[in-house]
Parts: structure tokens; sequence; C-alpha cells
């Protein structure tokens, strides 16, 4: 790999851009993605950026109990955002269901049956800390030798 390819995958993997989906579920995992935007967090100081856009997300955030009426829906949004992409399962419902994965209701859990799950974060809902350093620590394998996969 040349010196120009590593400086642009190490200027890559601090630019990390984020679009997160909410596919049915309470908002508190909405709400610890948005406390992370706060000063007490700041996400952006350590260059991670949120966008409703996914064709300009390099990271999906999913949260809430998967039903089918998103399956077409995910999976569409999943095809939006170029390579190199990973999604990552925020909470007990993408994993489990949680609480909505009773008998006789619509909510089909896991996420990862639906689309590729690089990394699950449990908790209901899961502190803001453990979000940021989840997408932190997934940066380098995202954009680990991006220029010589490509080819």
């Amino acid at each position: 790999m040349s010196i120009i390819q590593r400086l642009k995958n190490t200027v890559r993997s601090r630019s990390i851009h984020v679009c997160y989906v909410n596919v049915g579920s309470c908002n508190g995992c909405d709400i610890e993605i948005i406390a992370c935007l706060s000063p007490r967090y700041d996400i952006e100081q350590y260059g991670i950026y949120v966008h409703n856009n996914p064709r300009e997300a390099d990271v999906l955030l999913i949260t809430g109990a998967f039903s089918p009426q998103w399956e077409d829906k995910l999976k569409q949004l999943w095809e939006k955002i170029p390579h190199p992409k990973v999604a990552i399962a925020i909470g007990n419902c993408p994993i489990s269901g949680c609480v909505f994965n009773r008998p006789e209701t619509l909510v089909d859990p896991p996420v990862s049956k639906h689309i590729p799950i690089a990394a699950e974060i449990p908790g209901c809902p899961p502190r803001p800390t453990e979000i940021i350093s989840t997408i932190l620590s997934l940066a380098p394998l995202i954009f680990k030798d991006y220029e010589e996969k490509k080819k």
C-alpha cells in the first residue's frame, strides 16, 4: 500500500459518518444516541458525525424491535450506504426483542437475520459512552486497507 493510500485510510478512520434508524422501539436508545451529541459526551470531538442521509454514512445504528414491515425498508436502506459500511445493533431490542418479543406478536429478532451486524451493544438502554466506544473500535476495521480492497 502506498503512502497516499495509508494517509487516506488514516484520515477516513478519524472521520466517521453515522446514520441511525429506529425500527420500532420505545425511544430509550434514541435518547441515548442524541445524548452523545450533547456537550457532556460531544461525539463530534472524536470525528463522529450524525447524518440522516444513508448515502453519506459509514455506520448504520439500529435501535428497536424488528418487525416484518421493516424487512424490505431496512434492506433498501442498507444497500444505499456506500462501501465500506458496518451496522451496529443498539440496545436489547434489535438483539433479542427484549420485552416486545412475546408469543403471537409481530416482533422478529434479531436484526442480524436481515442485515449483517458488526457489533451489538446490549442494555436497555446502553450508555452513551458504550455507543461511542463501540463506534470508535469499529473505525479501524471499516477503513483498514480500503483502497486495496476496492481494486
